[in-house]
């Protein structure tokens, strides 16, 4: 099941911030649903039932608890539920892992690996944090490469 849900921060239901037009409500009611829904505050979730195998790409933020088999890429988040097995090669901007992954992690900002989280793959991140009781086997390559090369601090 793919499920598309909104942060309720600025819902009017929930009393949030929305242009003084408090006139009536039919007003507020009449009004475009795209409008409704920012692209920056929605969140795919694959649900646990869901398999698939292939290559997955996604925008934005993505939640998985289900079984993925292929390739995972984006620019956007993504979290991998503790129901969730990934078995593929992920590269994303940021990834927080509660569940299993085998495969490589590739992110340009962040990676963390959860307290119980598996990770059986090599990472390559900005940022890694990895939780006690967190597994992981493989190898990190952590932080920016520099530009322009080493530079050594030699003898005068």
């Amino acid at each position: 099941m793919l499920q598309q849900i909104k942060d309720s921060g600025n819902s009017p239901e929930k009393g949030g911030n929305k242009p003084s037009d408090s006139s009536s409500s039919a007003s507020s009611s009449s009004s475009s649903p795209a409008k409704s829904y920012s692209s920056s505050s929605t969140k795919n979730i694959l649900s646990s039932d869901v398999e698939i195998k292939g290559k997955l790409r996604f925008s934005n933020e993505l939640v998985v608890d289900g079984r993925i088999e292929g390739e995972v890429n984006s620019e956007g988040d993504l979290t991998v539920g503790e129901n969730a097995q990934i078995v593929g090669d992920i590269k994303t901007r940021n990834v927080v892992v509660f569940g299993r992954v085998q495969g490589n992690i590739t992110v340009t900002d962040r990676c963390e690996l959860k307290q119980n989280a598996q990770l059986h793959g090599d990472v390559m991140a900005g940022r890694l944090a990895i939780e006690e009781g967190a597994t992981f086997m493989g190898s990190s390559t952590v932080g920016t490469p520099a530009k322009g090369g080493i530079k050594s601090g030699g003898s005068k």
